[in-house]
């Protein structure tokens, strides 16, 4: 199988998905790894394709057998909606009575899905919504997507990016604002939405998982300029703050 490395992809995430190990990912790869000069440690080459030494087929089907198998799903939940409505579900994820929900769309495949965009464990996307074979998706239908972080508060180490980015393309495709609301996470899906807090201010602001990063050691998150104005960071650069998944 074939996987192209995204922003913010961890070696350890990538050789869970692809089924095997990092000796072998290197030694198959050689041109999409790296090496830091700074501190020695090995990492993934953004945009550059990485194949595996198994079908992904055969991953996926071993993964789905480790995991017990769910109830069907109701037919309520398995029914087609209003073209208007599949369109709002392919911006989106929908959220309803906790859970998320994905309609699918021409074109969506489990692969695409899970890693691409929910940034999720494509096993799970399968468990979940028992598929046995992932090429049988049927447009219309209505995909269970399993939370990809824990909600609640935590505490963050957050930075700042600005002027320099503005305008240059984010992980969702967008440009970057930087007077937007907006922030940079290496995990947490695109679209989640949470609200942060200076606990030594108290000053609270929203904002939206848009982009991928920070690449600097010991930081979470990377504020867009305006948030990082309405929290009191620009002159420190850096800070601690709550965050709250909403």
């Amino acid at each position: 199988m074939e996987y192209t490395v995204q922003r913010g992809d961890t070696i350890a995430r990538v050789t869970k998905l692809l089924g095997t190990d990092w000796q072998t990912l290197k030694r198959l790869n050689p041109a999409a790894v790296g090496r830091s000069r700074a501190n020695g440690n090995w990492f993934l080459r953004e945009g550059k394709t990485i194949s595996g030494d198994r079908p992904f087929q055969t991953i996926l089907a071993e993964q789905t057998k480790r995991q017990p198998v769910p109830q069907q799903p109701t037919a309520s939940q398995q029914s087609i909606q209003s073209p208007q409505s599949m369109s709002e579900a392919a911006a989106t994820v929908v959220q309803e009575s906790g859970q998320r929900w994905h309609t699918v769309q021409p074109g969506d495949t489990i692969w695409e899905l899970a890693v691409k965009r929910y940034r999720v464990d494509p096993a799970e996307v399968m468990r979940l919504n028992d598929i046995e074979d992932p090429r049988q998706l049927k447009i219309g239908a209505r995909l269970r997507i399993p939370a990809g972080e824990p909600e609640g508060e935590r505490a963050v180490v957050a930075s700042w990016y600005g002027e320099f980015h503005h305008g240059r393309p984010m992980a969702n495709g967008q440009p970057f604002d930087m007077f937007g609301h907006t922030i940079a996470h290496k995990e947490m899906p695109l679209g989640t939405r949470v609200e942060l807090m200076n606990p030594d201010t108290g000053e609270v602001a929203r904002a939206v998982v848009a982009d991928r990063g920070p690449y600097v050691q010991g930081r979470d998150v990377d504020l867009s300029y305006q948030l990082a104005r309405q929290l009191s960071l620009v002159e420190q650069g850096i800070g601690n703050l709550i965050m709250r998944v909403l």
